[in-house]
């Protein structure tokens, strides 16, 4: 087995999905595939159980994990030992507060990597280089480029009755007490019903919408990211199929700044691979990131 082989499992391990995983790690999905073939016979055992809507570890991939994560840390550990101390280039990044962990992680690493680049992390309206934001905060002078898209869920306490049901509909949803989120989305899933609904709670965060969530006080509509990644809750998808489309910004009329060319170019690439088509704003052309 080989470094990148570990990566390739983590992401999957990560993301429980294999094509997500290929997209966080820039490569194709026959790639990730392979890799974890490889370990599989390697290892002489099954990592991950196939079915429909993506993967799920064995017993053996959550015990493989604790040793992967160990070596590809001490890896970049060993990579940066020797390294010559160098001048770096301070980037700043605004963040939108309701980022998930995982993904954010995954973003974050190749810009912590490098020893050129001071990363520097703000609100997403504060001044900054670039910004990761959903596409409905994208503002008029900047261009965007995707990273990923997910569909908005209910975030339940475990022990409400709504969870013996697989699916949610608005009516079932309609006399809850709601966590409310300042955001859109709750207007568009309840439509007519809105009235009704009872607001028990007003979140300013995700953390804060998960933390009321799991104490009881009532149902959020959340981001699956945002939802998943939060063992206190229990998940369940709704029937109006609302999503957020999450990416890059960067203003159209500065250059982009050095550090982030070959990140956004990665993106660029990414998203222009057979059977996608890039982003755009309007009818607007996106420049190369070299200009």
């Amino acid at each position: 087995m080989d470094i990148r082989e570990l990566r390739y499992f983590s992401a999957v391990y990560r993301e429980r999905n294999l094509t997500a995983a290929a997209r966080t790690c820039f490569v194709s999905q026959p790639s990730i595939s392979t890799a974890i073939t490889n370990l599989e016979a390697e290892l002489g055992t099954t990592l991950f159980i196939r079915h429909k809507k993506g993967v799920a570890p064995t017993a053996s991939a959550e015990q493989f994990h604790v040793l992967a994560r160990r070596i590809i840390d001490e890896t970049d550990t060993a990579r940066s030992l020797f390294r010559k101390p160098s001048t770096k280039t301070t980037l700043t990044l605004g963040l939108m507060r309701t980022l998930d962990v995982p993904r954010t992680i995954t973003l974050l690493k190749p810009l912590t990597a490098r020893a050129d680049i001071a990363l520097r992390l703000v609100g997403h309206d504060e001044r900054a280089d670039a910004r990761i934001i959903s596409k409905s905060m994208l503002r008029n002078d900047e261009h965007f480029v995707a990273l990923w898209s997910e569909r908005y869920v209910a975030a339940l306490p475990p022990s409400h009755p709504l969870t013996l049901k697989e699916r949610l509909r608005v009516s079932d949803l309609a006399d809850a007490p709601m966590i409310d989120r300042c955001h859109c989305e709750q207007s568009e899933f309840f439509g007519r019903l809105a009235q009704r609904r009872q607001s028990a709670a007003i979140a300013q965060s995700e953390d804060w919408a998960m933390a009321l969530v799991a104490a009881g006080v009532g149902i959020a509509i959340v981001p699956e990211g945002i939802a998943r990644g939060n063992p206190d809750v229990a998940v369940r998808e709704i029937e109006v199929k609302i999503k957020r489309e999450v990416g890059l910004a960067y203003r159209a009329s500065a250059p982009l700044a050095d550090a982030l060319k070959d990140f956004v170019a990665k993106l660029q690439k990414r998203r222009r691979k057979p059977g996608r088509t890039p982003h755009r704003r309007s009818a607007r052309k996106t420049p190369s990131p070299s200009r």
